[in-house]
């Protein structure tokens, strides 16, 4: 005889066939082994918890929480479970599952996403983000994170249900927009070559992924050429200001070291659109502006926009010293016009500049016979200047070198130079390289090939040089060269001056030696 629901009392015991699982509950995964040894329990014991279940249908009850004892259940054949009787809305019975699940601690922080957003997605009620937290008793910015996940693409979904990734990648992951995570999928991992045929992937610190997202993906908006709160500059993308992508916007899913460094873009193709129509809306409506290229290497055939070696750019700022002012880049000549960045760095910033080859500030003529040697004599002592300034710095910077700890570990070490270096002009590289007694090599693949196979065979002790040598490199590249030096001199307690000094000593004494040898040069060739 088939028992009736609408005259059952809250507890009781019903047939398993009268019972069926909910589409609603956030769970998704079930372990095998864990089912079994539960359905081994269940034969010797019974169910000891009741399943929390509503009335379906007249002769059906639908699981609200207890699927996992259900199927257990199902596998030790019982004919019947107990049961808890609850009359419950489809919001009531969602959150009910949502927080049955969430104290269990082998749930899945996918299924953890898939039921906040299906809480959150409800029309009567409607959740905020804070109220879905004070109801599971969690903070509010571990329901924003948890909902994020359900943005992550399914290969990134796939990679975090196999446990190739963790949750802090995942996380990292699901910030990004849909079209960067493969990309920043991959950078997760580092391939291992053992002589197998294929190679073993080892999966990097969460620190690796946030450092490549640093450096790959995230755009100061400060610094963006174009006015971010111009929603026509491009329609599509709209205003930066009321953009969800950018780390501002939501301080409660970006209040981890992504956000800390200032407002960004986690957009880096719609910021480059912006800069595109930026730079195409202001020289139509300034067609007199000078276009200039930042990048190394020849022009296309035909380009309107002139190579670095045809202008001279000239900086805003005051000079620092004497020698800084009579450099040309801090004059301004009548020749001075504006110019905007189309190719390379900086694209669509406005700059000054002197395009005029004649031009007796920028463009100095060469010295005539008569003062040639006054020229030549000049010239000298600045090379020699030069030379010693140069020597000085590479001193300095050993001595630096040699006062840094080892504390990272070598992966970390190897990974961040490489980064670093990467990113650093030939000339820098060429120091790097000359500072460790490196010598490029004919078919050898270049100087950078043979820095790199240098730095994979080094030690702790050297790749933490290398790893301060680098940073000083590359942060003079965009800076004043000798403060940032002497910032890294007061840093490891290096002797600047005692340095110094016994350069132009070293100097002095070669250019001594060569004027006592000069005579005897001279009357070699005399008899000659």
């Amino acid at each position: 005889m088939e028992t009736q629901i609408v005259n059952a009392t809250e507890y009781r015991n019903v047939s398993l066939a009268l019972l069926s699982e909910s589409k609603t509950n956030p769970r998704r995964t079930f372990e095998e082994v864990a089912l079994k040894e539960l359905a081994s329990s269940i034969l010797t014991q019974g169910v000891l918890s009741p399943l929390l279940v509503r009335p379906l249908t007249e002769n059906g009850f639908e699981i609200i929480a207890g699927a996992r004892r259900y199927r257990a259940a199902q596998m030790a054949e019982v004919p019947t479970v107990p049961v808890r009787v609850v009359h419950l809305s489809d919001a009531s019975a969602l959150e009910a599952q949502l927080v049955e699940n969430l104290v269990r601690s082998e749930i899945h922080p996918m299924e953890e996403a898939q039921g906040f957003r299906a809480l959150l997605d409800l029309e009567d009620p409607k959740y905020s983000i804070e109220q879905i937290a004070a109801k599971v008793g969690k903070s509010p910015v571990f329901v924003a994170s948890r909902l994020k996940l359900a943005d992550l693409v399914p290969s990134a979904v796939d990679a975090f249900y196999a446990d190739e990734i963790g949750v802090g990648h995942a996380l990292l992951l699901a910030k990004l927009p849909a079209d960067q995570q493969d990309a920043a999928l991959s950078s997760c991992f580092k391939e291992v070559y053992s002589g197998a045929s294929k190679p073993s992937r080892i999966l990097l610190p969460v620190r690796n992924l946030q450092f490549w997202i640093d450096s790959n993906i995230l755009l100061v908006l400060k610094d963006a050429p174009f006015n971010k709160r111009d929603a026509q500059l491009v329609p599509a993308a709209g205003s930066c200001a009321d953009c969800p992508k950018r780390t501002g916007h939501n301080k409660l899913l970006f209040g981890d070291d992504l956000g800390r460094q200032g407002d960004r873009c986690t957009d880096p193709n719609c910021y480059q659109a912006k800069v595109s129509a930026h730079v195409a809306q202001t020289v139509a409506a300034k067609p007199e502006l000078v276009q200039i290229s930042t990048a190394y290497g020849g022009q296309k055939e035909g380009s309107s926009v002139l190579p670095r070696n045809k202008y001279t750019s000239i900086r805003d700022e005051k000079p620092k010293s004497k020698d800084d002012a009579k450099r040309p880049e801090f004059k301004v000549c009548k020749f001075t016009t504006e110019a905007i960045i189309t190719e390379g760095s900086d694209v669509g910033t406005i700059h000054k500049v002197c395009v005029n080859p004649s031009c007796p500030v920028h463009h100095a003529k060469q010295p005539t016979s008569r003062d040639e040697e006054k020229w030549k004599a000049e010239q000298d002592k600045q090379r020699k200047e030069q030379a010693v300034a140069n020597t000085t710095g590479l001193r300095v910077l050993a001595a630096v070198s040699a006062a840094v700890p080892v504390r990272l570990l070598k992966r970390d070490l190897l990974f961040i130079i490489e980064k670093l270096v990467s990113v650093m002009d030939e000339s820098r590289v060429e120091m790097l390289a000359r500072q460790h007694g490196i010598r490029q090599k004919r078919d050898d693949g270049g100087l950078g090939k043979t820095l790199s196979a240098f730095v994979r065979r080094a030690d702790e002790g050297t790749l933490s040089r290398l790893l301060v040598e680098s940073s000083i490199l590359l942060a003079s590249s965009r800076g004043n060269p000798s403060v940032i030096l002497k910032e890294a001199a007061t840093a490891y307690k290096v002797d600047t001056d005692a340095i110094s000094a016994k350069v132009k000593q070293e100097f002095a004494a070669k250019e001594k030696a060569k004027k006592v040898a000069q005579p005897a040069i001279e009357a070699a060739k005399k008899a000659a």
